[in-house]
């Protein structure tokens, strides 16, 4: 009889132990688990923060490149403005002297419209040379957007190009208004210009920034159908004077990413997968 409870004890005894170890088991399992879930999550949280610093990085570059050749365009532009001066003032001069002469007088001419278009230029230099100074006001996003929309169809040939805008209306915003205007009008024309000709559409979105964004107040994406931006002057786009256009001083992209940057944003310009040229504005 005690040979039997002495075994039915022993049984007991093990068969308690082996519970503990399958809960210690079960446990260590659960713990395993969760720490392969934190340490999944923590690796894609390193790439996402590794991509970011590369952005961030990459957006530093081009802006210390962009300060630096901004420099040198104001300090060349400040030693052209000179001469064109003089030769401006012996243009008129002469103007006067060749005056019985339609011939000579149309040259004299021809010479005095170069130097203006020069000191145009110049004077566009110049301005993106300064700093611009940003006026934040409680505005609405959707008004902005609307009002650059239309001014950029003005007196354009609509035959074949469509504008979709979507967004919200109104979105309250502190921006400076004229400024943004200004950023969406360029990238409205030059949208409508590349798809002149052939056709397409303007598609124009706006909201509050997506989770995870960089952005405070608003994402702005401007996307067309024409034939996009070639992968090898991506990087140049935002240099100043460099342009795809025939005319033009190709100053217009840099003056929009220096008013992007005065209001503490960045802009990113891509290319759809479908075709077309993409840019995206955070605020």
């Amino acid at each position: 009889m005690s040979v039997t409870v002495a075994q039915a004890e022993t049984t007991d005894a093990s068969a308690k132990r082996i519970e503990e170890l399958g809960r210690i088991i079960l446990a260590y399992s659960e713990i395993t688990e969760r720490l392969q879930v934190s340490h999944d999550q923590l690796n894609k949280t390193v790439q996402r923060l590794r991509g970011e610093l590369s952005e961030k990085n990459r957006l530093l570059e081009r802006k210390n490149r962009l300060a630096a050749l901004g420099e040198m365009a104001a300090g060349m532009a400040h030693e052209i403005r000179n001469p064109l001066g003089g030769i401006q003032l012996y243009a008129s001069l002469l103007s006067k002297d060749v005056e019985p002469m339609p011939a000579s007088l149309e040259l004299v001419k021809k010479i005095s419209t170069g130097v203006k278009r020069l000191e145009s230029i110049v004077s566009q230099v110049l301005q993106f040379s300064r700093d611009i100074v940003i006026t934040p006001a409680p505005c609405d996003l959707a008004e902005i957007v609307w009002a650059s929309i239309e001014l950029a169809e003005h007196g354009r040939p609509t035959g074949g190009i469509k504008v979709e805008v979507t967004g919200p209306r109104p979105m309250n915003v502190t921006v400076d208004p004229q400024l943004i205007g200004q950023c969406v009008l360029n990238l409205a024309i030059n949208a409508l210009d590349a798809m002149n000709g052939s056709g397409g559409t303007l598609f124009v979105s706006y909201g509050a920034p997506p989770d995870g964004s960089d952005a405070k107040q608003f994402h702005l994406t401007l996307r067309d159908t024409g034939p996009g931006i070639e992968p090898k002057v991506l990087d140049r786009i935002f240099n100043p004077f460099f342009t795809t256009k025939d005319t033009g001083t190709g100053l217009g992209l840099s003056i929009v990413h220096r008013i992007v940057e005065a209001h503490d944003g960045t802009i990113i310009a891509a290319n759809c997968e479908a075709g077309g040229a993409k840019f995206e504005i955070r605020i």
